[in-house]
């Protein structure tokens, strides 16, 4: 424990002066820790604007990093009124975990199911949107599938919905085998140079130490491969309003990936946008802005009451 506080502490450091968010002194931002599953920390942030916000964006990150890489996002959203939410994965960024690990899938949707259940009861009234980039594209089919309600649509960047042609059957059949036996093992990286091509991201993403660099477990490998699968087949059930943003060029998922998963859901409101040229991270990409203002007019033109006709409120402090 006393390694792990002065490992945090390390990075609040770190993070002080590398603050992305330091530019727009109308916004605040909160930052704690909630429980879940076997008790693990799973820690969450949050940004918002002055005044009530209009609506609610629900920040679900990728493999190997944490939901304070979207300045991007916050720096686009929260001046425009929106609050955006954020919780880093059992296993990444801030909360507990070993890293890159997991024992089964649904350790990543029940925290994100709880972290957004916190979220309705802060702004009942307020629209909701889930926001997922690759894996958490992933985790985001799969909580759509399951855990719908509440929702008035999702952007998927880069999901993380297909196995890249890269990797072959005896290699899948491999992790599978491993995952069982030794689930902890290594097997697969990620190419910073891939993130994006701007090559201030790339640094920014090497000297980050919430960052995890170390190889994919064999279990987490694994139990992504089940997920997908799982998407593919129950991809039909999804039926809310759903927009997918891919990078044309994107050389960690399969940009055929977001086709298929927009071939596949059930949603009438369905739209996808490939940017030919674009990396990994369509949001930190030269062209971000384009791909911003495209994601920011979707969401305005889905802004809709809930149901609820309850009051929101601003959340307490974060505990």
């Amino acid at each position: 424990m006393l390694v792990w506080m002065a490992y945090l502490k390390s990075i609040e450091k770190y993070s002080a002066l590398n603050d992305p968010f330091r530019q727009f002194a109308n916004m605040t931002h909160q930052d704690g820790f909630f429980q879940s599953v076997r008790s693990t920390r799973i820690h969450y942030q949050y940004w918002l604007p002055e005044d009530e916000p209009k609506g609610v964006l629900l920040l679900v990150h990728g493999l190997g990093e944490h939901s304070g890489r979207y300045a991007n996002v916050v720096n686009k959203f929260v001046p425009m009124g929106y609050a955006v939410y954020g919780l880093d994965h059992i296993g990444h960024g801030k909360s507990g975990g070993k890293r890159k690990y997991l024992d089964r899938f649904d350790d990543f949707i029940q925290p994100l199911k709880t972290y957004a259940d916190m979220i309705r009861m802060w702004h009942r009234d307020k629209p909701l949107f889930l926001i997922g980039h690759s894996m958490g594209g992933l985790i985001g089919a799969i909580f759509l599938i399951d855990h719908p309600g509440g929702l008035n649509g999702a952007v998927l960047s880069g999901p993380s919905v297909k196995v890249p042609d890269n990797i072959s059957t005896p290699v899948i059949v491999i992790g599978k085998i491993l995952s069982v036996l030794m689930p902890g093992f290594g097997l697969i990286g990620t190419n910073p140079q891939s993130v994006s091509r701007d090559p201030e991201v790339v640094q920014a993403y090497i000297d980050d130490p919430l960052v995890y660099k170390g190889k994919t477990t064999a279990r987490l490998a694994a139990e992504m491969l089940g997920a997908m699968q799982r998407v593919s087949r129950e991809a039909f059930r999804i039926s809310l309003p759903i927009l997918i943003l891919q990078g044309g060029a994107d050389g960690i998922v399969s940009p055929s990936g977001a086709q298929m998963l927009h071939d596949r859901v059930g949603s009438v409101d369905r739209k996808i946008r490939i940017y030919d040229g674009l990396y990994h991270e369509v949001y930190n990409e030269p062209e971000r802005q384009t791909v911003l203002h495209d994601m920011a007019v979707w969401i305005e033109e889905h802004l809709q009451p809930s149901t609820s006709s309850h009051e929101g409120h601003q959340p307490d402090h974060a505990c």
